[in-house]
């Protein structure tokens, strides 16, 4: 692959672009193991991190001082961009490490260009941002990858419009629109989801304001770190010390195998959306499905006779709706419901004769609350089963509608709702046939309706 990148020439040689950044490495004091190299042959993704030595539990792999970090307070223009910080604040909380990246990308002078060059015009990215909205629609209706990139390119749009072009005008010296555009501008807010860290709080002492809540630390970019590809059952943990950030081993990697971070607990589609990656079914012990409340309130309003009856259903799902939060979702995981207690709550509100609920009103709720172990225990895998018929069949019709909003004949039921997906994961040579997009998004979509298949099974009359 041929690169835009102007590399350095030693002896007459020309340096790749990756060679270029472990030199600037060096220079910034950035110490790497013998044990490691980085490499783009042997790895999952692009580039990666691979083991050249054995590697034991606890040894640290590479470490960075914190000058060589690049955010809105190590960049060349950090006092400008601390001075109108009042002038940048948005919901995202990113501007000024957007506008640091906006400026160090495209200077030609820039401290961190060996470690930017490695992303020729981010060309390597594709978050489903990047798709056509016909591609993502098709390929990823049901799983509630369409409706997030649709909110986060409208927030996306607004951001730059309303604060940062504003912004750069007033400081056309260092920022010019017709450079620093909305494209742009939007393939680096993918980088920073990609790739960027978010340094953890420090532990508050406890007798502190439970109240006052920090808010969380802007996100930066580490330099060497984001090489490391990610998987749920890791090997190495990035760790935070006052002068640097350490990459260490958690359990022993033997030579040859890849070094792999972890990005958090994330479901395949929130890996897609956020990175542009799935973890291959069924690896990713972490994955999901959301079923929207909005599907039980269809269930449980199905079928109603009376006037009277509705009128009830309708007061009580009222009464949900403010124990919930907006555009709520159900989670369920590989071992049962992530939100029991909520889906709990929902259940037992719905689920009330027209007297239970006149008193649970009376009351103003519960008298006591219930035990948690036992709503977790009770919304498991093992404990599904158990459930009141009454509370199995809303779960059971709930997932029921949910798969149908996959598309694809998923009017089906039970096993047939999943056997296209599952016929293209059992087919290698159609599965080789797909593109990379088709591939991830077939990941998720199947992920996610294995996980609500398994839930009708367990909650079946």
């Amino acid at each position: 692959m041929t690169t835009e990148i102007r590399s350095e020439v030693v002896d007459g040689a020309e340096l790749s672009p990756l060679q270029n950044f472990l030199q600037w490495c060096d220079r910034v004091g950035l110490v790497l193991s013998s044990k490691v190299c980085v490499s783009k042959e042997g790895t999952v993704a692009e580039y990666g991190m691979l083991a050249t030595d054995d590697i034991e539990e606890g040894e640290v792999l590479f470490t960075i001082p914190r000058p060589a970090l690049l955010h809105q307070g190590t960049t060349k223009v950090s006092a400008l961009l601390e001075k109108e910080k009042s002038s940048l604040e948005s919901s995202s909380g990113w501007v000024p490490l957007l506008l640091a990246l906006l400026y160090e990308y495209t200077s030609s002078q820039s401290h961190w260009k060996p470690y930017l060059s490695l992303w020729t015009d981010f060309k390597t990215l594709d978050h489903p941002m990047f798709w056509s909205k016909e591609e993502r629609d098709s390929l990823l209706r049901g799983t509630g990858v369409p409706e997030a990139v649709d909110t986060d390119l409208a927030n996306i749009e607004r951001e730059y419009t309303d604060v940062v072009l504003p912004f750069m005008i007033k400081h056309s010296d260092l920022w010019n629109p017709n450079t620093h555009t909305l494209e742009l501008y939007t393939k680096l807010v993918a980088f920073i989801m990609a790739y960027s860290f978010q340094e953890p709080q420090e532990e508050e002492d406890d007798d502190e304001d439970e109240e006052e809540e920090k808010a969380p630390n802007p996100p930066m970019m580490v330099p060497m770190a984001d090489m490391l590809n990610h998987v749920s059952n890791h090997n190495a943990n990035l760790e935070f010390t006052p002068d640097s950030l350490k990459m260490v081993c958690v359990r022993p990697i033997p030579k040859g195998d890849e070094v792999f971070n972890t990005y958090g607990q994330m479901a395949n589609w929130q890996l897609l959306h956020m990175y542009g990656f799935t973890e291959p079914y069924p690896s990713n012990s972490n994955d999901t499905a959301d079923i929207p409340a909005a599907n039980l309130y269809r269930v449980a309003t199905q079928g109603i006779q009376s006037d009277l009856d509705r009128q009830l259903r309708e007061e009580q799902w009222e009464m949900v709706c403010e124990m919930l939060p907006e555009k709520a979702a159900f989670v369920f995981g590989k071992q049962g419901c992530l939100t029991d207690t909520e889906l709990h709550t929902a259940l037992k509100v719905l689920c009330m004769s027209a007297e239970e609920f006149s008193e649970f009103k009376e009351n103003e709720g519960w008298e006591e609350d219930e035990d948690d172990e036992k709503i977790s225990q009770a919304f498991s895998n093992d404990g599904l089963p158990e459930l009141k018929p009454s509370w199995k069949r809303l779960i059971h019709e709930t997932a029921r509608l949910t798969l149908r909003s996959y598309g694809d004949g998923e009017e089906k039921l039970g096993e047939n709702a999943v056997d296209g997906d599952r016929a293209l994961m059992e087919d290698k040579a159609a599965l080789a046939g797909l593109s990379c997009r088709q591939q991830r998004a077939l990941q998720v979509r199947y992920g996610q309706k294995r996980i609500l298949q398994r839930l009708m099974e367990l909650t079946k009359s």
